[in-house]
């Protein structure tokens, strides 16, 4: 083929110069999806946030706060693409020593002749392991700490992670290698580094968690090959990390008889119903100003939940009592459906009334206490009623009297404001 160039318009007072492509626009029913068609890594959970599992050529980028995981993860990733894809995945780490990670993987059971370690810190480096390893997955540790020459600027600069980031996503393309990103985070939460960062990869992960819990949460904020609103479930032990296909047991608590404070609601995790347990205690002030103290709650939504029990509810004095709001078992919800859940629990707890075990509660709660309706009702119920709960109370016309669908084993109650739900609520417990 002869290369030839053709004047074309100016821009700026350049002629732009049009050049004959390197492989022609083809009809897109000829081209062929095969070669983009995702493989399961063999991480159930991590597979469910991807769509499906890695993409060849894809560039994922994992990020996460110090601590929470995100290198234990992704060595049980290398490890189980190592074993069932028949191709061989590199790890390279530019934060430990090669024996480090070798004591991580004896921990953790994922040794594999098919898994290859490296600890480089030089972009060409990590490329010239490319070219003898051949992998088709490359796990890179982190991108903040890898640096090529001929750019300015110091390992994890804007300039260098850029410059990293771009060469490391044209080679995936290139050669078709899965790559994941391990990534740092700010102290509000955001991924560290150049905001092209999050342009330039396919996919971008967050690893959540809280230290003193076992529970680990990925949620995909950016996910061209599927929902870009799915969350991935794990939890931490001894011997590493595991997929957790059914989490909601976390977040209930068992009780031998009802506790007064407690109220389940069913939280929207992405696309996953998750049934998750509040629990309020109210005490007396002991000096000063009354104090509230949230976990795993919205502690604004708390506040609003309080003035609105204050201002609508009978027998019920807030004003000068402390509350102690928390969710069961490390979760974080800050939708406004766990309202409902809120305001039950805290009106159980100060008017000492148990709620029944087998009730659940879903709704905003606005300030003048109606009941508001919510997303995704149906498949909230339906996952309390596998759980074997047999009471709902939920807003006007999300009901099986207003959808015409619903549980059969459930009975689906809908109240319109606060008042209501505390009436059937109390009902309910003394059945």
């Amino acid at each position: 083929m002869v290369e030839s160039t053709i004047t074309g318009p100016t821009v700026s007072g350049r002629v732009v110069s049009s050049r004959m492509p390197s492989e022609p626009a083809r009809p897109i029913a000829t081209i062929s999806a095969a070669p983009a068609r995702a493989r399961p890594t063999g991480v159930s959970e991590l597979d469910r946030v991807l769509g499906g599992g890695l993409v060849p050529g894809a560039v994922v980028l994992l990020a996460g706060e110090p601590g929470v995981g995100k290198s234990t993860l992704l060595l049980d990733v290398a490890q189980q693409w190592a074993v069932g894809s028949g191709s061989p995945s590199l790890v390279v780490s530019g934060e430990e020593s090669v024996s480090q990670v070798r004591l991580r993987a004896e921990r953790m059971g994922t040794l594999h002749d098919q898994l290859y370690l490296a600890a480089e810190s030089d972009l060409a480096s990590v490329l010239g392991h490319l070219d003898a390893v051949k992998p088709g997955l490359l796990v890179l540790d982190s991108v903040q700490t890898i640096s090529t020459t001929g750019t300015e600027g110091v390992p994890g600069g804007v300039t260098q992670v850029r410059a990293v980031t771009a060469a490391l996503v044209s080679v995936a393309k290139e050669r078709g290698i899965a790559t994941v990103l391990v990534g740092h985070v700010t102290k509000d939460g955001q991924v560290a580094g150049p905001r092209v960062l999050e342009h330039l990869v396919d996919v971008v992960l967050h690893f959540e968690g809280d230290k003193h819990s076992s529970l680990r949460l990925v949620r995909g904020v950016k996910n061209r090959f599927g929902a870009a609103d799915e969350v991935g479930c794990f939890e931490m032990h001894e011997g590493g990390i595991s997929s957790l296909a059914d989490p909601s047991g976390l977040f209930l608590t068992r009780y031998a008889e009802p506790v007064p404070g407690t109220c389940v609601t069913v939280a929207m995790e992405g696309r996953r119903a998750l049934v998750t347990e509040v629990q309020a205690l109210i005490g007396a002030t002991v000096a000063g100003s009354p104090r509230r103290t949230v976990s795993g709650l919205d502690s604004a939504r708390l506040a609003m939940v309080l003035a609105v029990l204050q201002r609508r509810t009978e027998r019920l004095t807030l004003h000068d009592r402390e509350v102690f709001a928390a969710t069961v078992g490390g979760i974080r919800v800050v939708e406004p459906a766990a309202d409902l859940a809120v305001a039950l629990a805290v009106a159980s707890g100060g008017l000492n009334l148990a709620i029944a075990p087998h009730l659940v509660a879903i709704g905003e709660v606005g300030l003048t206490g109606e009941v508001r309706r919510v997303g995704a009702v149906p498949r909230r119920l339906a996952e309390a009623a596998r759980l074997g709960f047999k009471v709902a109370l939920v807003p006007p016309g999300c009901g099986p009297a207003s959808t015409g669908a619903g549980p059969e084993q459930m009975q689906v109650t809908e109240v319109t404001d606060v008042r209501s739900a505390l009436q059937h609520a109390a009902r309910a417990s003394a059945e």
